[in-house]
């Protein structure tokens, strides 16, 4: 490997080399792996899918739960040049035939529950030459998809490591439903991801200066138990793997949420760190610590970070209060930016604007009008930008990548959507999107997509999504329905009829039934009415 080449396949196979010994993964608490006995693994992964004929460049399905798997899946299509393509499990048929398509898949690595799904599309995907199903006791068929057994695929490939010279100009994808619609692939050089999300190989300080430093680092340091607890089809648990591997250090995964679970593999694997997903993961995960008669040792657990959602002051209090000297983090970033920063505490800002305060990296800054840096103090409320080590775009969508990724004085930038202002000692508050995407429990939902779904409901004649507050998720889908004359409709029957098209954390959890939408001159939706009126309870069903 050259010296100065960062390439995410050629740094795990030098960790591998470096401490080949060391645990790598641990799943569930049943399922162990030392680097070398994943290295194995991903060899004979990657083995499969040139047998199945995968090339470099081409692009990987993931449709899978938390699980080793997942993990060797990602790995193998690096090792080969490939793509690894995250598909969110939750995903209705629309939803995946979609983001297969979109993202030209030649292969799926699938659980075997999720077959059914996967055959119900298979049709309309043309590009789709071959899937691996991962056996789950659940029993699918797996005939309409013609899917091989992974664990028999694996038994007779080589374990050898014998692929071509790589670059750092290989490409990672992290599909992203965002707040423009659709998922859409946001396309990342390994060398830039590596530094925007894996901090450089060394988050807490200065990046390395050369892969053979992120060895040095890996073989000298204190080895922690890093804890990654939400779906690894999120872009932030993907790169929190990734992060504890380029340290040398233990994974742990747990297949599905579970508060208890996860308090037993704190106690039984010693976890020093937990990523979670705000207070969607972190309320039930204090209940269940404060519930009568439970008793978890975590003794050894030093830091709860989270991604994607920000804790809840309430929230922070009942963890210090239970674990006083632990060190809860909110890390802010996105798809498109990598780590941007953490965060202090939640402030008020210009005109009563409530935003939380980060400390930035240096490569943020919050925009004018004009695109020029606001200066510390100013008072001023900008865009919040990133340039440096950035994405390339989005894939196969050059009108939202030019939206997104502009050049503004000469510079590259990443707008990210996000308002904010920059104090007088450089830190930034961030007020959120200027947008009106929903996040509830880390997951990004947009209005105008379950608008669309439930307008096909026959009573509805016009309606508006908008988040409202909750004390778990941090925000859930509320819908403002318009009904026909002479219909009806109830919660129980806007639900059934949700779920048929869009995945079930996007489905309304309210409904406000209304005589007349109000919507702007221009027929846009009025979505600070809407919001008021849902947050008020107002004509609430």
């Amino acid at each position: 490997m050259p010296a100065t080449q960062y390439n995410f396949a050629d740094l795990f196979e030098s960790i591998v080399d470096g401490l080949p010994d060391n645990e790598a993964l641990v799943v569930d608490g049943t399922k162990r792996f030392t680097y070398a006995q994943l290295e194995k693994r991903v060899n004979r992964l990657a083995h499969v899918l040139q047998r199945v004929g995968v090339k470099a460049g081409e692009h990987v399905g993931l449709y899978l739960m938390n699980g080793n798997e997942y993990v060797e899946g990602m790995l193998a299509a690096l090792k080969l040049r490939a793509v690894p393509i995250n598909v969110n499990y939750r995903y209705v048929e629309d939803e995946l035939r979609y983001l297969m398509s979109d993202a030209d898949l030649v292969a799926v690595i699938h659980e075997r529950q999720f077959a059914p799904r996967l055959a119900a599309i298979r049709g309309g995907l043309p590009k789709l030459r071959a899937c691996l199903a991962v056996e789950d006791a659940s029993g699918a068929d797996l005939s309409a998809t013609g899917s091989l057994d992974y664990e028999n695929a694996l038994a007779t490939a080589s374990d050898e490591r014998d692929f071509e010279p790589r670059s750092p100009d290989d490409l990672f994808f992290i599909y992203t439903g965002g707040t423009t619609g659709m998922p859409k692939g946001v396309m990342w050089r390994h060398e830039d991801l590596f530094f925007a999300g894996l901090g450089g190989g060394n988050p807490a300080g200065p990046p390395v200066e050369s892969p053979a430093q992120l060895v040095e680092n890996a073989k000298e340091r204190y080895h922690a138990t890093i804890f990654s607890v939400p779906p690894l089809i999120h872009g932030a648990a993907q790169l929190a793997v990734l992060i504890t591997f380029n340290w040398g250090d233990r994974a742990v995964l747990l297949t599905k949420f579970d508060a208890a679970k996860v308090w037993e593999l704190v106690q039984n694997e010693k976890v020093n760190s937990i990523n979670i997903v705000g207070d969607a993961m972190a309320r039930p995960m204090i209940e269940e610590l404060g519930r009568e008669g439970a008793s978890y040792d975590a003794s050894s657990l030093f830091v709860l970070a989270s991604s994607g959602a920000a804790f809840s002051d309430s929230v922070k209090e009942e963890f210090r209060r239970v674990l006083p000297n632990l060190m809860m983090m909110d890390n802010f970033g996105s798809s498109e930016t990598g780590s941007l920063g953490m965060s202090g505490e939640r402030v008020s800002g210009p005109d009563a604007k409530t935003g939380i305060r980060f400390m930035m990296n240096e490569r943020a800054a919050v925009l004018d009008d004009d695109g020029k840096p606001l200066a510390p103090g100013s008072g001023l409320v900008g865009r919040l930008a990133l340039r440096g080590h950035i994405p390339v775009g989005y894939y196969k969508d050059e009108k939202k990548s030019a939206a997104t990724f502009v050049t503004l004085n000469g510079e590259r930038w990443v707008i990210v959507g996000d308002l904010g202002t920059v104090e007088e000692d450089g830190r930034i508050t961030v007020f959120g999107r200027g947008s009106v995407c929903i996040n509830t429990g880390g997951e990004k939902v947009f209005p105008e997509e379950v608008e669309i779904a439930l307008k096909a409901h026959a009573s509805i004649y016009d309606c508006v999504v908008v988040g409202v507050p909750d004390s778990r998720w941090g925000e859930r889908v509320a819908a403002i329905v318009e009904l026909r004359p002479g219909h009806s409709l109830t919660m129980a029957d806007l639900d059934v009829h949700a779920r048929k098209h869009v995945a079930s954390y996007k489905c309304p959890r309210e409904l406000h039934l209304v005589e007349k939408l109000v919507r702007s001159p221009a027929g846009k939706p009025d979505y600070p009415w809407a919001k008021a009126l849902a947050t008020s309870g107002k004509y609430k069903v």
